[in-house]
């Protein structure tokens, strides 16, 4: 699948779920932004109404996981943090490997 048909799905999903109603601008032609293409018109959207990929909020949680691992020093506590990262690593491998394979099929 190309980067074109991703966004497009993406845009779809979030749509459906709300996520893109009442934006600035809604009903209004899309300014125009440097790239000039559907894709970054389409990302620019979702990031100004604060959609974000599962694979980026895995990531941003698994940051987080990490500081709080980091300042953690009871013994018991660190190994509930560990397996929450474990976790959240094993997931974000899940996404992307699926995402991996949606792009071999496509």
């Amino acid at each position: 699948m190309k980067w074109r048909d991703m966004a497009e799905h993406q845009i779809q999903k979030a749509k459906a779920q709300g996520q893109l109603d009442d934006l600035k601008g809604q009903g209004k032609p899309l300014p125009d932004r440097q790239g000039g293409d559907v894709v970054s018109a389409g990302m620019g959207i979702m990031a100004e109404a604060g959609v974000l990929p599962r694979e980026i909020e895995l990531k941003k949680a698994i940051d987080a996981q990490l500081k709080v691992l980091g300042q953690t020093k009871d013994e018991t506590e660190k190994k509930a943090v560990m397996r929450k990262l474990a976790d959240l690593e094993m997931r974000l491998s899940i996404e992307q490997e699926a995402r991996r394979k949606f792009y071999r099929t496509s």
